[in-house]
């Protein structure tokens, strides 16, 4: 995986679904490459969000960009294809919706997708080593997940860093992917903890000036990696 790292990554459930298309070539002609589709069920977690029409149409709005699809439902397996066949670059599952978890991985990957394994606040980090040499990235929900525009949970600096820490022990490569409470407070700190990949909704799509918040969380990101004095 070659990605210039760290990555800001919108989440398109905070933009304005009646001016969708303008605001993710907003995000575009700001230098985002990457964009985070959070899809809810109503079940797995108190919320419903949209399904694979909604990423299919991010796919044709920003056909270059990465999409990465973060399922928060019950049952993903059954809905895995229709994701992949909607465009999707790496979907991610969480560990606590998958009794069968290696198989759902490598469905994901029969797909022609990368995969990715999140946790919630709850969970902890040791539960994930087994899986961990077989995905492409580990996601930490830093809220409770299901609605936008929480507060950062604390606790989510150490899960990050002994997320390193078991990335180290074991050789991989996986990425590092924060989701939850993301903006200028705490950006930098996220960076310099591990996090490679930060997810952002209301931060950026609520900002009155989106290029300016864009470019506010991106230098921030890049001080903590230590590309930005």
């Amino acid at each position: 995986m070659n990605f210039d790292l760290p990555i800001l990554a919108p989440s398109i459930l905070a933009a304005d679904f009646l001016k969708l298309g303008e605001e993710l070539q907003t995000c575009k002609d700001s230098g985002i490459n990457w964009f985070h589709c959070d899809i809810m069920d109503g079940h797995f977690v108190p919320n419903i969000s949209y399904g694979p029409a909604i990423v299919g149409a991010v796919r044709k709005s920003v056909p270059d960009s990465f999409l990465d699809i973060h399922l928060m439902i019950e049952n993903p397996d059954k809905y895995i294809d229709d994701f992949a066949d909607a465009g999707s670059d790496l979907i991610s599952v969480h560990y606590e919706a998958c009794p069968h978890l290696h198989r759902t991985i490598q469905s994901i990957k029969q797909n022609g997708c990368m995969a990715g394994v999140v946790i919630n606040p709850a969970t902890s980090t040791e539960l994930l080593k087994p899986i961990l040499p077989e995905v492409d990235l580990a996601l930490v929900m830093s809220v409770n997940p299901g609605f936008g525009g929480q507060s950062f949970i604390e606790s989510s600096y150490q899960k990050v860093q002994e997320l390193k820490e078991i990335r180290s022990e074991l050789n991989t490569e996986f990425l590092i992917e924060i989701d939850g409470g993301v903006g200028t407070k705490n950006i930098t700190k996220l960076v310099q903890t591990g996090v490679d990949v930060l997810v952002a909704g209301s931060s950026i799509f609520k900002a009155d000036d989106i290029p300016k918040q864009i470019g506010e969380l991106n230098t921030l990101a890049l001080k903590g990696s230590g590309k930005v004095i």
